[in-house]
């Protein structure tokens, strides 16, 4: 198989090693990791299974390659190229480039035993950090806003620069966290407010997500059971962790990914609140944080044992308040596997 990758995380998988100026053909048995000399240390050092070239212009030296082997066909994923660089590959060579959506992340759906370890450390880790940020908040985080939470969040998470975050964490109170993807606000955190946090953080590049919303009174912590003063609240909270165990329970190997979906989406509908549930039931995690299989409505991938994703269902109600708990699962001998605690 011939195929060129321009992903910094698509790379990584195929030689174990990836920078943010490089670029990864494969042409049968032969392979060749091009970067720039800022690199050629670390790529020698590290680069598995391909040749280092070391040339500034990725793209010519690329188009060199292709031409010396003449090839004929060439698959590439569209989502990883600009057009600009593209062209610059491909306007001199006599190939035939194969657009291909989402081609390392098909590569990638299912986990290896070694990827599962590394992605489950991962997992226990972010659970670790969710500890250990509760402690801080009920310490000193009443009378702080949440741009100040948020700051917190990244330096507990990240162990103050021992591991890169998935992402930038959300910290919402309240009525913001009735936004799926809230950005803070100046909105300060008093007792008994409903807060939601969404983080997670990286292990060997890969990715953790976790959930958890929580009455923040004095003495709480970032786990599953809560319990909330506004009966309104508590009653859409325990319908949201009803679907939540729902679905990992339930969820086998073989299932289509719709039908997991639905296994969080019928609960919610049937408690009246369908409107209020206004995404996704869950997403695979690995080396990027969304990647494949997509548990949603739509979705016919077939769930196999060695894929793991989220399962995050949750209620948003505007202006009012938001709800989600969110865990990730690895399929193991045909069911959902919690890869940390609750």
């Amino acid at each position: 198989m011939n195929y060129m990758l321009k992903d910094e995380n698509a790379i990584y998988y195929e030689c174990g090693y990836s920078c943010d100026n490089a670029l990864y053909i494969r042409l049968g048995t032969d392979a060749f990791f091009i970067t720039d000399s800022r690199y050629t240390i670390d790529a020698d050092e590290n680069v598995m299974g391909a040749q280092v070239v070391i040339n500034g212009d990725l793209y010519g030296e690329a188009a060199k390659i292709l031409h010396k082997h003449k090839v004929k066909k060439v698959i590439f994923d569209p989502k990883e190229w600009t057009v600009a660089g593209f062209e610059k590959v491909s306007q001199n060579v006599k190939v035939k480039f194969k657009p291909e959506l989402d081609f390392s992340h098909k590569k990638r759906i299912i986990k290896s035993d070694e990827e599962l370890k590394i992605i489950s450390k991962a997992a226990k880790l972010g659970a670790k950090a969710f500890k250990h940020l509760a402690k801080e908040f009920r310490k000193n985080g009443f009378g702080k806003d949440e741009y100040t939470l948020t700051h917190i969040a990244k330096g507990i998470l990240g162990d103050f620069g021992k591991y890169e975050l998935s992402f930038d964490p959300i910290v919402a109170i309240n009525k913001n966290a009735a936004k799926p993807h809230a950005t803070p606000t100046s909105t300060l955190l008093e007792k008994n407010d409903l807060l939601l946090v969404d983080a997670g953080l990286k292990y060997k590049r890969y990715c953790s997500d976790r959930t958890r919303t929580v009455q923040a009174d004095k003495y709480f912590m970032f786990d599953t059971h809560q319990s909330f003063k506004r009966k309104k609240i508590q009653k859409a909270y325990d319908v949201v962790l009803k679907a939540h165990d729902n679905a990992i329970a339930k969820a086998r190997s073989g299932m289509k990914a719709k039908k997991v979906d639905a296994l969080t989406r019928d609960i919610v509908e049937k408690a009246g609140y369908g409107k209020y549930y206004v995404h996704s039931t869950g997403h695979g995690v690995g080396l990027d944080i969304h990647e494949m299989p997509y548990i949603s409505t739509k979705s016919d991938t077939i769930i196999e044992d060695g894929m793991v994703y989220t399962i995050e269902p949750g209620i948003y109600i505007p202006d009012e308040f938001g709800i989600r708990i969110e865990d990730m699962v690895a399929m193991v001998d045909g069911r959902a596997t919690v890869l940390a605690n609750k």
